[in-house]
């Protein structure tokens, strides 16, 4: 990968979603099939795995960044807002693996689907 900066890399993901969902607008018919709806949902299945690793990760680099004592902060006490973005990003880790689980959900729900190809749409 030739970019491998973090904040560069996310920006990159989160451009990546806003075109998948000007993709799946209704009006753009990228989505034709269920196996569609199906591959889709195990894609983002699967970006929801990763995330609670990434935010496990930024919450480390900020407990070592605290321990350095040259974070400042506009207000308050740098050690408050640490450790106030750290807590922050466990929840959001236990969020996205709630949120796995009901892509799993959907998944298994769309796996039987097939396409009628006999009728008329």
């Amino acid at each position: 990968m030739a970019n491998a900066n973090p904040k560069d890399l996310a920006a990159e993901a989160a451009e990546a979603i806003r075109n998948f969902n000007h993709a799946t607008q209704s009006v753009k018919g990228e989505l034709a099939y269920p196996g569609d709806a199906y591959e889709t949902v195990a894609s983002l299945k699967i970006l929801t795995q990763r995330l609670p690793q990434s935010f496990d990760q930024l919450s480390d680099f900020l407990g070592r960044l605290a321990k350095t004592g040259a974070v400042t902060a506009d207000y308050g006490a740098p050690d408050g807002h640490l450790a106030e973005a750290r807590s922050a990003l466990a929840s959001a880790a236990i969020v996205a693996q709630t949120l796995t689980e009901y892509l799993d959900r959907a998944q298994s729900a769309l796996s039987p689907l097939g396409y009628d190809t006999t009728t008329e749409a």
